[in-house]
């Protein structure tokens, strides 16, 4: 088989799979697959890609030799899966590798946003100044968390916040009641966990029943001072809508390691890189973003996944999903 790994930046993935996948024809890619090296890929019969790389209804009538596509992240948004359907063409992705390690990432935002820690980080180093005024903090004891999404990650984040001693509401269109019932924790309208929670983190999926999930009309409804945490998709909140909760007051902090742009910031450093543009033009895209200014906001660059044990369970899930496709038994298919 010709099997191509799109956004291969390392050795020690490209070893990993040369080593596990020998006896087929590899080809690596630093670059995303997307219209610009469409033409390269044409032969190949097996792709593998992440989160950067765009797998559209044209891509896919650009590949007549495709049999797979395996993505090597949880979330698929990036391919028109229907369209693989329609072709017969099955997407398997990597479901749970960062359960934990996702779940760990947002409790650290958690942390951070309510202790005011990265504002006190900056001082110290920036302006060489100890003082601690305006840094004080929220403890998370008795607050409680709003949980959007109750799948792995989601789960794995009220454990945490049970053992700060936190109280827990959810919100999921598919609740899993035996959850509810080992986590004590209990199901509620969208408008009710926004509403009543101190703290709403954010763990669903990206695809059209959760774009703008939460909006200009649900967000006016989420309680005063409350802070927001978003470790899935930056498509899933409005960013006019939060933007304005944010500089009303009405949202007191938020803690983003995805934007709803992050794919056009993306394109632009990409740009900046091959000296496309001038370096003082991609400062100001960064400081025209709506958010970026906000000093009750952290951003970061969708490193949530990021760990050595989480990288480590992608490469080895991926390989799974191939040899699985290949002995004619395909596992963790999204569009079956």
């Amino acid at each position: 088989m010709k099997i191509a790994f799109f956004e291969i930046t390392r050795d020690e993935e490209i070893n990993f799979f040369k080593e596990k996948l020998s006896q087929h024809d590899l080809f690596f890619s630093k670059e995303p697959l997307d219209a610009n090296p469409i033409s390269n890929a044409k032969d190949f019969d097996l792709i593998s890609v992440f989160v950067s790389s765009k797998i559209d209804a044209a891509a896919l009538n650009e590949l007549p030799n495709l049999k797979a596509v395996f993505p090597r992240s949880t979330g698929f948004d990036n391919i028109d899966v229907n369209t693989a359907k329609q072709k017969n063409i099955p997407v398997s992705n990597v479901p749970a590798y960062g359960s934990h390690t996702v779940a760990e990432f947002t409790f650290s935002l958690i942390l951070n946003l309510t202790r005011k820690t990265y504002l006190a980080i900056n001082r110290v180093k920036t302006e060489k100044n100890f003082s601690f005024e305006g840094f004080r903090g929220m403890d998370l004891f008795g607050k409680t968390l709003g949980v959007i999404g109750t799948g792995k990650i989601g789960s794995n984040v009220m454990r945490i916040a049970k053992s700060f001693g936190m109280e827990i509401m959810a919100f999921d269109t598919f609740p899993n009641h035996d959850l509810a019932n080992d986590l004590k924790f209990r199901y509620c309208s969208l408008d009710l966990v926004l509403q009543s929670s101190d703290i709403v983190t954010i763990h669903v999926p990206y695809n059209k029943e959760t774009h703008h999930l939460l909006n200009s009309s649900n967000l006016q409804l989420i309680k005063q001072g409350s802070l927001l945490i978003n470790t899935s998709r930056g498509g899933v909140v409005e960013t006019d809508a939060l933007f304005k909760a944010l500089s009303g007051g009405r949202i007191s902090g938020a803690a983003l390691d995805v934007l709803e742009e992050e794919e056009e910031l993306k394109e632009e450093i990409e740009l900046l890189s091959k000296n496309a543009i001038p370096q003082e033009k991609y400062k100001n895209i960064l400081e025209d973003h709506m958010l970026i200014s906000l000093p009750q906001v952290i951003i970061t660059p969708h490193m949530a996944f990021y760990t050595k044990e989480a990288e480590q369970s992608i490469r080895q899930t991926t390989v799974d999903n191939i040899n699985s496709f290949l002995s004619g038994a395909p596992q963790n298919i999204v569009n079956g």
